[in-house]
C-alpha cells in the first residue's frame, strides 16, 4: 500500500509540475526566501493576471487565442 501512495504521490506531483499549476507556491516560497516572510505577495488570482498579462505582451511567444 506504501507503494501506491508514494507513486499517488509522484504522480500528482508530475502532473502539477507539468501542467503548471505549481507556480504560485514556487512564486510564494522565492519571494519569502528573497525579500522576507512578511514581504507582500499578491493573491493567487493576481499573480495568474500577471502571468498572463505578460504572456500577451511578450511579442516572441506571439497571439494565442487560449
Amino acid at each position: 500500500m506504501n507503494a501506491v501512495r508514494r507513486a499517488g504521490r509522484w504522480v500528482r506531483w508530475y502532473v502539477r509540475e507539468l501542467t503548471d499549476e505549481s507556480a504560485y507556491e514556487r512564486y510564494v516560497a522565492h519571494v519569502r526566501q528573497h525579500q522576507g516572510a512578511d514581504a507582500p505577495v499578491p493573491s493567487r488570482r493576481e499573480f495568474e493576471r500577471q502571468r498572463q498579462d505578460a504572456r500577451e505582451g511578450d511579442p516572441r511567444e506571439g497571439f494565442r487565442c487560449c
